[in-house]
């Protein structure tokens, strides 16, 4: 009974794992025949990407090298104004390298607990941190779940991916910076003792930092498997703690969201949708736009990558789509959460949506220059 009032309690928290079991239950009901087909419907080499990232990135937090370097951070800027860019700009290069959503999970307490401290617009700058996230995580092949599956799906190299997502995330971050210039006042923020002295962890964190680019390396040739077996073992034997505080959760979610939405391509009236989609003006990049905001950029760039080859143009689309309504990036809606300001969903919109617009006509007009 236990279990079960656990399994249940998870269930109803999580509203998309919730969601995507239901999905799941209804299309095997209706296509029965596809059920010896779900391990097919996987792609294996995006979740054992995925696995080795979370677990480094988690053995980077947990070190707190991360943290001590925020605190040092929040407590050298000495304005609203500069703060709000500040941690803009850490937020964004933070996600490129270690994904939106854990950088979220660095930032958003690190704020939280400044407040603590200083009276600072916390739900604001909790906002901005998660649209720099969104920007930011763009740029990198591993800087989000969209671009990590488009990535492999690529064949290309990491610098190739990089050098062709780079040119609408440094116009994404811009439009970020510029809009938090004009949201935060250049009024002095007073500070009453935030400490930077973080327990930090020196043999964990040069561990996860030097396994980053190994395992990078590793998945660049191919060496997928052996990466992340490594990762494991490696901490498994020396950091076994990591593994346990892992949120192994998200893993069920995206191997959910593979099988879940390679049913649903397969329904003959999702074929006509899709290409209703493709077929406007922008093609993929409004494509995954709108889709983004019905179904968050992570389902949308899975369901559209089935009907088109032009993985780039869907990338531009799925980082655009992050931005405008909360639902458009589950990193939205972590900081959100995270952040536990009531009513500021409805704040959030005032300036997300404006960053959708402004990145989309950014979009519109550097995408001649790169397809």
């Amino acid at each position: 009974m236990k279990l079960i009032r656990y399994i249940y309690s998870r269930l109803t928290e999580d509203l998309l794992l919730l969601s995507l079991m239901i999905g799941f239950v209804v299309l095997i009901a209706m296509m029965p025949g596809y059920l010896k087909d779900l391990p097919q419907l996987v792609e294996w080499n995006t979740i054992a990407i995925l696995v080795g990232l979370i677990v480094l990135s988690r053995g980077l937090e947990d070190s707190g090298a991360l943290t001590r370097a925020g605190l040092f951070l929040l407590t050298h800027m000495h304005t609203e104004r500069k703060l709000a860019v500040a941690i803009v700009i850490f937020s964004a290069l933070l996600s490129a390298v270690i994904t939106n959503d854990v950088a979220l999970f660095i930032v958003v307490p690190l704020t939280l607990g400044l407040n603590r401290v200083a009276k600072i617009p916390v739900g604001k700058l909790v906002i901005f941190e998660a649209l720099a996230v969104n920007a930011g995580s763009a740029a990198s092949p591993i800087g989000n779940p969209q671009n990590l599956y488009l990535w492999q799906l690529s064949n290309d190299s990491f610098m190739s991916f990089l050098t062709m997502m780079l040119p609408i995330s440094l116009w994404m971050l811009l439009v970020v910076l510029l809009l938090a210039i004009f949201a935060f006042k250049n009024e002095r923020v007073e500070l009453d003792g935030c400490h930077t002295s973080a327990p930090l962890l020196l043999p964990l964190f040069y561990l996860s930092l030097l396994s980053y680019p190994i395992f990078l390396i590793l998945v660049e040739w191919n060496y997928v498997m052996i990466g992340v077996s490594a990762v494991l073992i490696v901490f498994l034997t020396g950091w076994r703690k990591i593994l346990w505080s892992v949120d192994w959760q998200i893993i069920l979610i995206f191997i959910l969201m593979f099988i879940v939405l390679g049913l649903l391509a397969k329904l003959p009236i999702m074929a006509v949708v899709a290409q209703y989609l493709i077929d406007l003006p922008g093609h993929e990049i409004t494509a995954a736009i709108i889709l983004s905001q019905m179904i968050s950029n992570v389902p949308a760039t899975l369901f559209l990558s089935e009907f088109t080859q032009d993985g780039y143009k869907l990338a531009w689309g799925a980082n655009v789509g992050g931005f405008g309504l909360a639902i458009g990036s589950l990193a939205n809606l972590i900081a959100l959460r995270l952040s536990k300001q009531k009513g500021l969903g409805l704040h959030f919109h005032v300036w997300s949506i404006p960053v959708l617009l402004l990145s989309s006509l950014g979009a519109f007009f550097l995408a001649p220059w790169f397809f």
